[in-house]
């Protein structure tokens, strides 16, 4: 798949087995059947049916998007096959136990995997990106019961699995959801309610829909308690094995991208169905009462990196769409070469081309390496036999997670950006695919928390859990990093010093952010301190691969064709390392310089002076 418009898996080699070492992973006892051999296994599976079913669907799906005529979702024939051969693969269950039918390999290899399908169309492998987060969940939650009923049907691809939060009048704010969920004799609940922005809530492409629904259930007294601490979580599937549940679509949302990902509007216990000749949608509760928001974290977090990787992806394909076009499409000459009769070079030749091109790699490449090191630390924190270990990498996958979900989403959406300024005039139409990756991106800085939710999540929560652990653990981690960059010298020492300064002066703006004694004023610098900490992070992401790049050009031996290109792989990796650590680490230096402000200006700013 060298070629390939959807992801380098020379890349993908460096960053599993050069950098991450992913082989090391099979010492493990979870993993001791697998190899190298294996895991590429399952990468040129992927790789092939990505490449054969879903990237070929893209542009349809967009073209053609899903129907509702009142009473059941069209969706394209062809979107149900591309999901039939992904089951087929048995890659819904890939990251699963053998006993559950599934692959069991790494989190790292298996979202390598999801790569190929989110960069060849996002709003297909939307479908089982919420199906796994549904299946883990209630793995660890869920009663052997609801495990066999559900998630085993789910692994397969007959059923496909939802997440049901946001409502009407509460899209983040879960304090204020309404719907009921009214204990019945029989141990079940009956559900009244809407929920809104639900993917996947209603398709005609499985047998059945699990719909995973925060619900409150009444006290003693018959109200709902204020507050998420009346939240539970409920299995709702669309079909009882009677017949339908009082599940309802009340109708689609239309969406700017994303389009082949059905969005719904669902209306749960309104009449329509009587099951058991009783209104309400009959659910079962997931593990303890009061407790849904907490479980429903766990996919949330899970979805957050998944909503991260699909914003990778999308950068990736459309910065390889871009290099394409720019070495085939000729226009104009070099400044040095004024003679009109001279014949035009490939726009890849123009140095403004290039540093478009060279953004979009360093963002793409650096993005795709972050969300894999965060995937390699889930490995850790369920797998390495050193308990400390598995709890150093669980406090910086707490620390990392906004980063991973929120920097893809607005930097890779600059990526795209690029790659139609690179395609001039032609990206802007839809005769080329990068308009349309544009317009599914701009979906992400939204999907599962908005870029303030997460600013706020990192620099109201995560910077001083455990009294500042894991801001310590980064520490720490980066330092490792440095120390080797240090060992190389010259200009990676430098941008190591200069990757261990910035980091200690965002701890040191902490304090002076926390020392406004305010939290309004705290945390209105929320989303700032998330660009900045993000950028750093990045920047210490891109020094790791330029140690590594380094160290491996330097191994390099002879003149064939192979080294050649090994040569040049390893310089691309470098010179990207560059431009990220000059062109745009120096970018945090003015946001810690607000930062330690503590500027009041937008939140001083008054509704009736808009």
């Amino acid at each position: 798949m060298s070629d390939s418009t959807i992801l380098s898996r020379r890349d993908l080699d460096f960053l599993l087995y050069e950098w991450l070492q992913v082989g090391a992973l099979t010492g493990r006892p979870r993993y001791q059947e697998h190899s190298r051999e294996t895991f590429d296994a399952a990468l040129d599976t992927s790789a092939r049916i990505a490449t054969e079913h879903f990237q070929p669907i893209n542009r349809l799906l967009d073209s053609r998007e899903p129907t509702f005529d009142g009473e059941r979702v069209q969706t394209p024939a062809e979107l149900k096959t591309a999901l039939a051969a992904f089951c087929e693969a048995g890659l819904m269950a890939a990251g699963h136990d053998f006993e559950l039918g599934g692959m069991q390999l790494p989190c790292v290899v298996e979202k390598a995997c999801f790569a190929w399908f989110n960069g060849a169309s996002v709003a297909a492998a939307g479908y089982p990106l919420l199906t796994i987060g549904n299946c883990n969940l209630l793995l660890k939650y869920g009663s052997a019961e609801l495990i066999e009923h559900y998630v085993r049907p789910m692994l397969t691809g007959r059923c496909l699995g939802t997440m049901c939060l946001s409502e009407p009048q509460a899209g983040s704010s879960l304090s204020d959801i309404r719907t009921r969920a009214e204990p019945q004799p029989d141990g079940s609940y009956r559900l009244t309610g809407n929920k809104m922005w639900i993917s996947g809530g209603e398709q005609d492409l499985s047998e059945n829909i699990v719909h995973l629904v925060l619900a409150k259930i009444p006290g003693d007294d018959g109200q709902l308690l204020p507050g998420v601490k009346g939240i539970s979580l409920l299995v709702v599937p669309k079909l009882l094995p009677e017949g339908r549940n009082d599940v309802v679509l009340a109708g689609l949302n239309h969406k700017m991208g994303y389009r082949g990902t059905t969005n719904c509007l669902l209306n749960f216990g309104e009449g329509k169905f009587r099951p058991g000749g009783r209104a309400g949608a009959v659910g079962w509760l997931v593990g303890e009462r009061h407790q849904g928001l907490a479980y429903m974290f766990h996919m949330m977090n899970e979805a957050r990196i998944g909503v991260g990787l699909g914003a990778v992806m999308l950068g990736y394909t459309a910065y390889l769409h871009a290099l394409q076009y720019a070495r085939t499409r000729p226009q104009g000459r070099r400044p040095r070469d004024k003679d009109p009769r001279a014949p035009q070079v490939p726009i890849v030749a123009h140095a403004d081309v290039r540093r478009m091109l060279l953004a979009q790699k360093s963002y793409v490449e650096g993005a795709l390496a972050l969300n894999l090191y965060c995937a390699r630390l889930v490995d850790d924190e369920r797998t390495h036999p050193d308990a400390d270990e598995r709890r150093r990498a669980n406090r910086l996958l707490e620390l990392l997670t906004p980063i991973a979900k929120s920097w893809p989403s607005q930097w890779c959406q600059e990526a795209n950006s690029l790659a139609i300024q690179v395609h001039g005039g032609y990206g802007y139409t839809r005769d080329f695919p990068v308009e349309q990756f544009y317009r599914d991106q701009r979906l992400n800085p939204i999907h599962e928390g908005t870029h303030g939710i997460q600013g706020l999540d990192l620099l109201g929560r995560k910077v001083r859990l455990e009294g500042g652990a894991l801001l310590t653990e980064l520490a720490g981690r980066i330092d490792e990093t440095v120390a080797r960059a240090e060992a190389l010298g010259g200009e990676w020492a430098q941008a190591g010093a200069d990757v261990r300064r910035t980091g200690e002066r965002l701890r040191a703006v902490v304090a002076t952010l926390y020392g406004a004694g305010d939290p309004d004023v705290t945390l209105a610098n929320a989303s700032v301190y998330l660009e900045a900490f993000g950028h750093h992070v990045l920047a210490w992401i891109w020094l790791e691969q330029a140690v590594c790049a380094a160290g491996r050009l330097a191994a390099v031996q002879g003149d064939h064709a192979a080294a050649r290109q090994d040569r040049d792989f390893y310089a691309g990796k470098l010179q990207a390392a560059r431009y990220f650590l000059r062109w745009e680490l120096p970018k945090v230096e003015p946001m810690i310089a607000l930062l330690a402000q503590l500027d009041t200006t937008t939140l001083d700013m008054q509704d009736a002076w808009f």
